[in-house]
């Protein structure tokens, strides 16, 4: 079983980059719709609507890549000992569902 629970640091910097990205792209919208109409309430509307979209978008491409091997063979672990814990909690005849 593997001990080393702490996340790498790319996985702890990816939310900062999917918010970082997604705020690039809302300054950059926003910028474009200031130059071209002058209107600061139109850039500010079309730049909260580009960050929630960008956000959303690339959240979804994130989730959408294939895990590695060593992420497959720990969903394995995880799912082996939560399969042995279950049977050992039925084999003493606590039927209860964890977590509540």
């Amino acid at each position: 079983m593997t001990q080393n629970l702490r996340p790498s640091r790319r996985d702890r910097f990816l939310p900062v980059e999917l918010i970082g990205i997604s705020a690039g792209l809302a300054v950059f919208v926003g910028l474009i719709v200031l130059i071209a109409t002058r209107e600061f309430v139109l850039a500010g509307i079309a730049l909260g609507v580009t960050f929630i979209i960008a956000l959303v978008l690339l959240a979804l491409f994130a989730l959408a890549f294939k895990p590695t091997e060593a992420e497959v063979e720990d969903i394995h672990e995880q799912d082996a000992e939560a399969r042995a814990k279950a049977a050992q909690a039925r084999q003493d005849g606590d039927d209860r569902p964890r977590g509540h």
